[in-house]
Order: C-alpha cells, then structure tokens, then sequence
C-alpha cells in the first residue's frame, strides 16, 4: 500500500500502525460492501479498494451508497400508506378484463408503488418535439387552479420560452404553478443561471431537486438524479414521458453544427390516471419544501370515458425495491408474441439480460431500437458490449439513424401493454434515478404506439450479426472496458 521511498520516511511504529489500518479497512470492506448489493456491484467495489485503497475507499465513500436519506426515505414510506388507505383510490378498482398475467403486473405494480390501476383513461402519443412543448403551453393557458411541472432538465431557451411564458402569465393571474428540476442534472446545461433568474423573478414556486449545496447542509451521493419528466394541470390533464424541457440540441453549439437533435416521445393523459400522477409530483414536492399537497389529490370532476387503462409506476433509491425493473421483467416474460423497446441507454443487468434473450429464444419476436451513435461515449460503448449476446439469441436490433439521439423510453408486449416513461434500461435507472412510467393497456394504444415504431423502423437500419461480428478488435476492447463501468453502483 505504501510506496517504499515514503516507507523509508517514516518511523517503523508508523509503519506498523498505518499497515494494520490498511488490513482492518480491508476485512471490513468484505463484509460490509457485498450486503444489499449484486455480487458483480459488490466485487468492482472491493478490486478498486483493494487495487487503489485511498482513491478506492474515498470513492466509495462518495459514491457507495445509492439510497436516499433517511427522512425521504421515511416520507416516501408514509405517502405509500397514505395513498393505499386513501379514500380517493379506494373506489378506484378496475373492471380490466384483459389476460391474467397483466393482471398480476398490475398487482406487483399496486404492492411496490402502492398505486392502483384505473380504467376511462384518454392517451394521446405526441412525437414531435416542439408540438409537445406547444400542447403543454396551451393547456397550462387554460389552468384554473393549480399547474405542477418537475423535469430533470430545464432550460429557458427559443423552443421553451413560450410554455415558461404560459406559467409565468398562469402565476400571475393566481394559478398555484409549482416548478421541480433536478439540481446537478439542469446545472450542468447552458444557461443555468438565466433559467434561475426568470424563475426569481417570477411568482412561480419552484425548487431543486436533490439539491447537492454543501454549504447549506445539504449532501448527499452525488450521481443520485431525480430523472422524472411530469406536468400536471388542474388534476385533469397530465403530460409524462421522455422529453427534457430543453431546445433538441441541448444548448450545445457542438450538437447544433453536427445537426444531432433528440428524438423524444411523450403522452398528454385525461381521465383518473391524472391524479395517479399527481401522487408522484406530490411525493417529490413534499420532499423538497416538507409542503403537503393532497388537497389535490382528487378525482376528475368530469372524468373522461376513454378506452384506456393505465397505471403509474413510481421508482427509484426511495423505494426498497426496484419497481420498474420487476416490472419489466415480469412483462417482458409474460410475452408470447411480440416485445418491441426502445432505450436511448440499454445497459441491462442480468436478469433483464436473461429475460430479454430468453424471450428471443422461445420464439417471441423482440426487437430494440437504439441510436446509432450514442451521446454519451462510456454508456454507449457499455451498451455496445451487449449487442452480441442479443444478436446470437434472435433480438433484432435497429440502429436509429445518426446524428440523431434516439432518447425515448417505451416498449410494447404483445398486443395487450405499452409502457412509456423516464426510465431507461439500464442500471442507473434501476437503482440511482427516480423515474415514473405508466403501463397503458389495450390494442389501441398499443397501435398507436406500434405505429411510432414503424417510423422509427424506417429511418434505422438492422445491425446483422455478421456485420457486428467484423468490427475492429480495437473498438471491442473500448466497449469491454466500459461494460465495467456499470456495474459500479
């Protein structure tokens, strides 16, 4: 552990003394890291602390702990208890009739996340980028009471200044507009500080969430990110799904000359889903201001009578389990036919992994749409590392074209569930992002979702196996390598 020309330096007494702490650091380490933690997690831990004891120790002690702090943790706990024994969602139950095994996920979905299933739902799929941002603006025009928007990312920019502008008009005419943006993930985008002082100078409430201000007490592991994308208006129409409300080129001058745009896909919801929703916004609101929001919490006065049963799945570090990986996986061994997704970021564990190739292998069709070139270099050459194994096992893989990003979080089983979100599949969005998806049943909606991957099908070209299989050996050890990135968590 010491160098020896720093050996010959110090006293024998020392010596002996810091050589006993390294070893006492060390047998801890093997039993307290591997606890709670997959045993691949666990191992890259002990190699870095092992290998590199000061750097590995620091980092873990920075990085080591996914979780959320006791208090959100506790909070989270009693909005799960009160939203189970709430009279708003007691004479919710749905009349769904469709297979049992939807059924069941449904059921794991209401014990994890404590939020029901509910029928009489309208979905409406919005692709394009700018024509969400518009319809998010004119419904926030038309807000009466109250308007909740949280997004990991936030810009005030060319493409988002008319919906800032439609909640900045709606406070000041006495709407109750409630902003949440991630901290880290909005303070790393250009224009932070412009976003902040349209936000001050405003009569909108907002906050950071999962502030990381030391100075102010308030820490914690740093790469944690409250990834949700939610709008709420009035308790009577919600908006969810991939998009950041950001211009699509992310303020960056370097996407903008390469022409690399995001590719996004969101849902306007009516119907008793939107509450459902407003649960999750409600949640994070009381983490961040100790404010209770749940004289919201009310069923539509005029529900709507649409077609489609849907349910939200809340997830993340403040949960004990991981929602939305048990979910996907239970849907994704459930299919009999059909499994179509579509993850900007594919970096599965093993049981995703298994479940996905097994899928293949007993015959369903599965299909992954992801980009081409990827826009973060480590995560992409991780997700590369996966291609064989999928290739091998039957998955047919489309590479959307570049310099597109392919960000939107979807996928379809069957003819029977559509799931869209926040959350990618990947490790990070197991267990370190707070995300929200929603399950959305019916062949209708499935359609309508089919019908956004038949585009994204005819722009994208198939990546062959033999084609894969001819890369230079160069570039299959950078994706190796960067597979070992992500099993730190």
């Amino acid at each position: 552990m010491w160098p020896f020309p720093l050996a010959e330096t110090l006293p024998a007494w020392l010596i002996l003394l810091l050589s006993g702490v390294d070893l006492v650091i060390r047998v801890l380490a093997v039993g307290i890291i591997p606890g709670n933690r997959r045993p691949t997690t666990a191992m890259a831990w002990l190699l870095g602390i092992f290998f590199v004891p000061a750097l590995g120790l620091i980092l873990f002690l920075l990085f080591g702990n996914f979780k959320l702090s006791r208090r959100r943790t506790e909070q989270q706990q009693i909005v799960n208890e009160r939203v189970r024994d709430s009279a708003l969602l007691s004479h919710v139950a749905s009349e769904y009739s469709g297979p049992e095994w939807v059924t069941s996920a449904a059921e794991l979905n209401r014990r994890l996340g404590s939020i029901p299933m509910v029928d009489g739902n309208q979905v409406e799929l919005i692709p394009g980028y700018p024509d969400s941002i518009r319809a998010m603006a004119e419904a926030v025009r038309k807000a009466k009471r109250f308007v909740n928007a949280e997004f990991y990312i936030m810009s005030s920019d060319h493409v988002t200044d008319d919906l800032l502008t439609a909640l900045e008009e709606a406070a000041d005419r006495g709407v109750e507009v409630r902003v949440l943006f991630d901290h880290i993930g909005t303070l790393r985008i250009k224009g932070y500080n412009r976003l902040l002082k349209r936000l001050k100078a405003s009569r909108i409430q907002w906050k950071r969430m999962l502030p990381l201000l030391p100075i102010h007490g308030q820490w914690r592991r740093p790469d944690l990110r409250n990834h949700r994308k939610i709008m709420v208006i009035d308790g009577e129409v919600a908006f969810t799904g991939s998009q950041n409300l950001i211009e699509p080129s992310y303020n960056n001058p370097k996407h903008r000359k390469a022409g690399r745009e995001w590719i996004e896909l969101m849902a306007c919801l009516r119907g008793p889903i939107v509450p459902t929703l407003n649960v999750v916004f409600a949640t994070d609101w009381l983490s961040e201001t100790d404010e209770s929001l749940e004289d919201q919490l009310q069923l539509p006065a005029q529900p709507s009578a649409g077609p489609v049963t849907a349910q939200v799945v809340p997830s993340g570090p403040g949960f004990t389990t991981e929602n939305n990986l048990r979910l996907f996986n239970t849907l994704i061994y459930s299919a009999q036919h059909r499994i179509s997704v579509c993850s900007p970021y594919f970096v599965p564990d093993d049981s995703l992994l298994y479940a996905i190739t097994t899928a293949a292998q007993r015959g369903v069709d599965v299909e992954l749409f992801v980009s081409e070139k990827g826009d973060q270099f480590l995560v992409h050459h991780a997700q590369q590392s996966y291609y064989e194994a999928l290739l091998r096992a039957g998955v047919r893989i489309y590479l959307y074209k570049a310099p597109f990003v392919l960000h939107a979080k979807h996928f379809t089983i069957d003819d029977e569930v559509a799931v869209l979100g926040s959350s990618n599949m990947d490790m990070r969005s197991f267990s370190l992002n707070l995300e929200v998806s929603v399950m959305l049943l019916g062949a209708d909606i499935v359609n309508s979702m089919r019908a956004v991957e038949d585009t994204y099908r005819d722009i994208s070209h198939e990546l062959l196996l033999e084609d894969w299989m001819r890369r230079p050996l160069a570039a299959r050890y950078v994706d190796n390598v960067a597979r070992l990135t992500a099993t730190v968590q």
